[in-house]
């Protein structure tokens, strides 16, 4: 039974799961989330995913889940916190291998928080053998403020600032949404959205019981806008990251004298301020941090944990030394036993 990482995360364990895979094809293949990296490019013919998820996916996409399932007799889903629709994966194998012929459970993070934010509850850690976890923010140095008080001073960034157009950045899945919340919180002010983030928008409210209070314009945003006309000058914007640096913000900021903030969790580096040209920056994410990470690993307490993405070599070292597992990165395009 193995466990490597090259399309996707493949666990071999009797049957073949594939795990967010670009084109990879397994006997069971799951999809934790509907982000772009985490997404096929040819739909198999059938997925494991969460109904949100699968909505997500085609709006996002237009490429049709036709056939999806909430879980099989050997893999159960369980809400991982990371965007709406998002789960990790419960896989009970074959436990052939075992002296009292017991299942193998290994549990599949994929990308995930355990913190409860606005609309979303945090991951709960289940019982497994094997854990495969992302470590996007497996250093020391990525230890974020707790929730509530890092909102609040956002809320209170944008309340301060109620005299000025404030342009947000965030992912068009998960943050964007998180800030429309925060904005409306905040204030009274109107909330515009990019195109892109209009359709998440609509396909969440269709999946979920969800709303957000964003409005929709007579011309939508987008990149291929020249000027900032579409905006009157006291709205709240809410962008995609990518946009932070294009020539249509460049231009709204000043026409309108507009103050642009960025969040991420690479915000606790002061550089993230500077690539994206941001005034101001929070460290808002949907990943868990390093100290997260390890009350994870620890409440899990598995006999293996395999580390993959971000700081995944640097993690898994500190697991050893530190917490006595047996840890190992998953590296690309594995070739030989000694890299599994």
């Amino acid at each position: 039974m193995t466990v490597r990482r090259d399309d996707g995360i493949r666990i071999d364990a009797g049957r073949t799961y594939v795990a967010d895979a670009a084109s990879a094809v397994g006997d069971v293949n799951i999809v934790s989330h509907a982000h772009a990296d985490h997404t096929f490019r040819k739909t198999p013919e059938t997925v494991v995913c969460s109904a949100p998820t699968a909505a997500l996916v085609e709006a996002r996409t237009g490429a049709s889940v036709p056939e999806f399932r909430e879980g099989t007799e050997r893999v159960t889903l369980h809400p991982s916190g990371h965007v709406v629709g998002s789960r990790a994966a419960l896989v009970e194998a074959d436990g052939a291998d075992r002296p009292d012929g017991a299942a193998r459970r290994y549990l599949y993070t994929g990308d995930f928080s355990v913190r409860d934010r606005l609309y979303l509850e945090g991951f709960d850690p289940v019982d497994a053998d094997v854990l495969v976890t992302e470590t996007t923010y497996g250093d020391p140095a990525y230890r974020f403020p707790p929730e509530e008080e890092l909102q609040g001073r956002i809320r209170d960034w944008m309340a301060d600032n109620d005299d000025r157009p404030l342009v947000l950045f965030g992912y068009s899945l998960g943050r964007a949404q998180k800030l429309q919340r925060l904005a409306r919180q905040a204030t009274n002010r109107r909330i515009v959205v990019h195109d892109a983030i209009r359709t998440v928008n609509d396909a969440i409210e269709d999946a979920t019981n969800l709303e957000f209070p964003a409005e929709s314009i007579p011309s939508p945003l987008s990149v291929e806008a020249d000027s900032g006309d579409e905006i009157a000058g006291d709205e709240i914007v809410v962008l995609p990251t990518n946009l932070a640096r294009s020539d249509w913000v460049t231009n709204l900021a000043e026409r309108h004298d507009a103050l642009k903030a960025g969040f991420s969790g690479w915000a606790v580096e002061e550089s993230f301020r500077y690539r994206g040209g941001y005034d101001a920056t929070f460290p808002l994410t949907d990943h868990c941090d390093f100290d997260e990470l390890v009350e994870v690993v620890r409440a899990v307490d598995p006999e293996v944990v395999y580390t993959h993405h971000g700081s995944a070599a640097a993690f898994a070292d500190h697991l050893a030394v530190h917490h006595d597992y047996d840890a190992r990165p998953l590296l690309g395009d594995q070739t030989r036993l000694d890299q599994f």
